[in-house]
């Protein structure tokens, strides 16, 4: 077992982070031949600064094998229903990505090789799972989870090491670094269980967005206050059950019309901790580039500019 260190291990919510750069720079940037590059540029310039500002030991950019896995969809049809390109022609279950986005995923892939970062992923699972894998497994370093998406929120913890998210859904200069203090007074969930807590509550809120319907009639605030009252949504669901008094009768009433959707949500919700994940390479964020000539060629053919330049001085550094 390795000796505790200060040092952070870097998850890195890859897709999230490209999405964020797509849309944040103008498709102009282009290479010589017309591709759009604005992605990798964004991306290449996040990890530089996540190097520079955050000093981690050990990065790992995690990667969606199946952005939207059988296992979740077999226990929740809706589950990013809405996501899936319903175009003619279209693969099915293909996620409606950015059509200039797609091409730059595999030189994003290309970069991070070329520099020694390690990625990783895991046959039938999100990134969000590969991040929750390589959480729970952490007894070593700090982790920091470095993404756009609240879902992974559940994974703050205070034990074995600290597990913080550093939430970038505004951009890394509004970067906000959060762990279970942070959660808690947030979304007013208690502090020693604030992962679990914000999972339970996001269950009961739902999120449009991953198509989780949530249980009607009950939004944050509520899900907050009566999963702090009763610690856990089985703990909620055994008083709703026994008519306790601290569980209003409408809300009684909602849990009991959701009890089909509240069998299935938290499996669908949690983060998987054992996906069988595998690495590109190892983990340690190395001393210099890995190949700085083939860099130096990707920098080229693409037109990655100070990106690129960027992302050498931060490993260099």
């Amino acid at each position: 077992m390795s000796a505790p260190s200060d040092r952070p291990l870097a998850l890195l919510d890859a897709a999230s982070l490209y999405f964020r750069s797509f849309f944040a720079l103008p498709e102009s940037l282009r290479a010589p031949d017309g591709t759009p590059v604005n992605a990798v540029r964004g991306f290449a310039d996040t990890v530089a600064r996540i190097l520079t500002d955050r000093k981690p030991e050990r990065l790992v950019a995690c990667l969606d094998a199946d952005w939207r896995p059988q296992f979740r969809v077999d226990l929740l049809p809706s589950y990013k229903a809405h996501r899936v390109a319903e175009e003619a022609g279209d693969e099915p279950d293909a996620e409606e990505v950015p059509d200039t986005l797609t091409p730059q995923v595999p030189i994003i892939l290309d970069l991070l090789e070329a520099c020694g970062l390690a990625t990783a992923e895991a046959a039938g699972y999100e990134a969000d799972d590969v991040i929750g894998t390589l959480t729970a497994r952490e007894t070593t370093n700090p982790v920091e989870v470095i993404t756009g998406d609240r879902d992974l929120f559940q994974l703050v913890r205070s034990e074995p090491t600290p597990t913080s998210v550093i939430y970038v859904g505004k951009g890394w200069a509004k970067a906000e670094v959060l762990g279970p203090a942070e959660i808690a007074e947030r979304y007013g969930v208690p502090e020693d269980t604030a992962g679990a807590a914000y999972a339970a509550m996001a269950v009961l809120r739902g999120d449009p967005s991953d198509g989780l319907p949530g249980v009607t009639g009950i939004g944050e605030k509520t899900a907050a206050k009566l999963i702090t009252r009763f610690g856990s949504l089985d703990g909620l669901l055994a008083a709703a059950h026994e008519e306790h008094p601290d569980v209003p009768k409408r809300a009684r009433t909602q849990l009991a019309a959701a009890a089909e959707y509240l069998a299935v949500a938290p499996t669908v919700v949690a983060v998987v901790p054992d996906a069988p994940v595998t690495f590109s390479r190892d983990d340690r964020v190395p001393d210099s580039p890995a190949d700085p000539e083939r860099v130096a060629e990707l920098a080229k053919r693409w037109n990655l500019g100070g990106s690129a330049d960027r992302l050498l001085t931060a490993l260099d550094g």
